[in-house]
């Protein structure tokens, strides 16, 4: 096994040979990437939680500070300019002193508006990479996220370095053991917001170090797809719960779901049911499929449910074509997973960013890639009761083949989601979610 050290000395190489080949294709001599800025409340002196850009972590795991710049030519050693203020107001960073700084030439930057001194004098010759257009311009960057440079870096981040696999499986451990007491909280009969509590306290990570917001939803709020909220009164019974939560570690995201059953009754059937269907389409996914094919199987998979549990009187193959799965299951099979949860270059076809987009009768597909060795996925199939979308098939002639009351059985419940992350070798899947032990 790589230590993380020398895998992060690989990871940096790799990350050079990218940004080589990137400004090769764009004419340029180099890239100037802005870790972000806070960002400041409306007539308030508060800011919003700061989110780094992923550009910029990519290349070291220096997520909660803004106003850093990194400088970058695929060459030449990377120049860090690391934002540490003079400030009695707030924690200022320590000066870094760990594993990947020997990788950078480390400048220190008191104020955020002096560090034009420290960048490039070239400007034309060097490309912004950022959000803050604004701030790229006054410093006379004419050049700002070029085309050409990010579809190439975006389409290759889909192929994970050795460091970048050693973190996922570390993040996947974090949100594991979040999971866990989640599972643990809602069987004594818990909140939404105690059961998030619970997450974070067994995960290590609050609501603005997760790299989502956590999906806790109990009974018929578990048919809402991104459920945000968090009732902070428990329902007078917990009959299921649906959590998709995740953690981050050293800027990289677990998203992980799970769906349990307070009690062994229909739908705990169902949720082994869905199980199944996860663990059939992780063993599909191998180099050379396509991504499309392994949603179009999912589908195939709820219509095998929905016609064994009684809920639709056709055969699945029926179903599929009837297109009545897409009510149940309405949301794409999964997504490239890393730096962001639902990461780039899952929607293009080529490093020249050549749009691929989803079918379109499936629309809802993050990812339409033929899937290679070092890619992470996950793949999360469901199955949910969603009133709107129920009421829009009974409006259908497709309706006379819903068994309705056993329909109105399963909606107290709300819904599932199994989802699991996966690395893809040259020869097996890893799935780290369930190498740690969560079934």
């Amino acid at each position: 096994m790589t230590t993380h050290h020398d895998a992060y000395k690989e990871h940096i190489a790799t990350l050079q040979d990218r940004t080589k080949e990137a400004l090769l294709r764009e004419g340029l001599d180099g890239l100037v990437i802005h870790s972000g800025q806070g960002k400041r409340l409306f007539l308030d002196d508060n800011h919003y939680p700061f989110k780094v850009n992923p550009q910029f972590k990519a290349w070291l795991p220096v997520i909660d500070n803004p106003n850093c710049w990194l400088v970058v030519n695929g060459v030449d050693k990377p120049k860090l300019i690391f934002y540490r203020p003079v400030d009695f107001w707030h924690k200022v960073p320590p000066e870094p002193n760990d594993f990947w700084t020997e990788h950078f030439d480390i400048v220190m930057l008191k104020q955020a508006d002096a560090v034009e001194k420290h960048l490039p004098y070239d400007k034309p010759r060097f490309a912004y990479i950022g959000e803050y257009i604004e701030v790229a311009k006054a410093l006379g960057f004419e050049n700002v996220n070029p085309d050409r440079v990010l579809h190439y870096l975006h389409y290759q981040r889909a192929y994970k370095t050795d460091y970048e696999l050693q973190c996922l499986r570390e993040a996947n451990k974090l949100a594991v053991a979040g999971h866990r007491a989640a599972a643990d909280a809602f069987q004594a009969g818990m909140s939404e917001f105690d059961i998030n509590l619970a997450y974070a306290t067994a995960s290590r990570q609050g609501d603005n170090d997760v790299p989502y917001n956590s999906i806790v939803a109990l009974n018929e709020h578990a048919a809402i797809l991104h459920y945000m909220q968090c009732d902070t009164t428990a329902p007078s019974y917990n009959r299921s719960f649906l959590i998709d939560a995740g953690a981050n570690y050293h800027g990289y995201a677990a998203d992980i779901t799970r769906t349990y059953s307070r009690e062994n009754d229909r739908f705990a059937e169902l949720i082994q049911r869905v199980d199944k269907v996860t663990r059939t389409l992780v063993d599909t996914l191998k180099p050379n499929v396509a991504y499309t094919d392994i949603h179009v199987l999912a589908h195939d998979g709820i219509a095998q449910i929905l016609h064994d549990v009684g809920l639709v009187n056709l055969p699945a193959q029926d179903i599929v074509e009837q297109g009545i799965t897409r009510t149940f299951f309405p949301h794409g099979i999964g997504h490239h997973l890393g730096l962001q949860v639902h990461d780039v270059g899952g929607m293009v076809n080529d490093d020249r960013g050549t749009p691929k987009p989803a079918p379109e009768e499936h629309p809802f597909l993050r990812c339409t890639r033929i899937v290679e060795p070092r890619q992470v996925f996950t793949i999360e199939p469901g199955l949910y009761f969603i009133d709107s979308l129920l009421a829009d098939l009974k409006a259908t002639e497709a309706s006379k083949y819903i068994n309705w009351d056993t329909v109105d059985l399963y909606r107290p419940y709300g819904g599932i989601r199994i989802e699991d992350n996966i690395i893809v070798h040259r020869d097996r899947n890893e799935n780290m979610t369930r190498d740690l032990g969560l079934n």
